[in-house]
This record gives C-alpha cells, structure tokens and sequence, in this order.
C-alpha cells in the first residue's frame, strides 16, 4: 500500500509517524515521530529518506537535541539515523525547524 506521504514532496525538517519494525538488537522499534534529515533534492529524486526517530524517554545524550514537538518534551535521536522506504511514512505531524537539531547534526560527522 503506498501511502499519501509516498506520494507527496517530502521535505528536510518534516516529522512524520515512521513505522520502524521489523528491527534487530537495541535499535528503536515501534510506529513513532522521526525526522527528515535527508536533503530535498535527494528526498525527491529518490524512493527514500533519511530520518531520526523522535522519542519522549531515553538518556540524555549531546547526540540528542532536546525539543519540544506538539506540546511534548521530545529527544530527536541522531544516533539512530536510518535509511527508511517512503513507503515506511505515515501521516505528517508538523516540522522541527533546522537550527533546533541540524549543528548537532555536523558536529557528529564532522
């Protein structure tokens, strides 16, 4: 089934409810928020994104910007990027904007 997020543009800095499963080990699992990390030239030339899960518990960690997303206190977990179908997106839940979480980001690949 290819949903409505499949279809449409999808743009760096999106959050979106990302279904993660099947995964292995210690990776974050679930139907959760993520994050568009991905640029939108390749986020529409290709079939997949790049995200970072959202999650509201976990450790605190200077890999994980703190944000509050819809009223919540939110972790962006950038330690557990993934290479994810866009057949994997749901329903788009709003936007984090770049500055909140995209330093930490080049600070890690620096």
């Amino acid at each position: 089934m290819v949903t409505r997020a499949a279809k449409a543009a999808v743009l760096r800095g999106e959050v979106y409810w990302v279904n993660l499963d099947p995964t292995i080990g210690t990776e974050i699992q679930k139907t959760r928020p993520a994050l568009v990390v991905s640029p939108d030239d390749m986020n529409a030339a290709l079939p997949r994104v790049i995200i970072a899960p959202i999650t509201s518990a976990g450790q605190t960690l200077g890999c994980r910007p703190e944000v509050v997303f819809q009223h919540k206190n939110a972790r962006i977990l950038l330690d557990q990027l993934r290479c994810v179908d866009k057949l994997r997106l749901g329903k788009k839940m709003g936007r984090i904007e770049d500055d909140v979480w995209h330093p930490v980001l080049l600070e890690m690949f620096a």
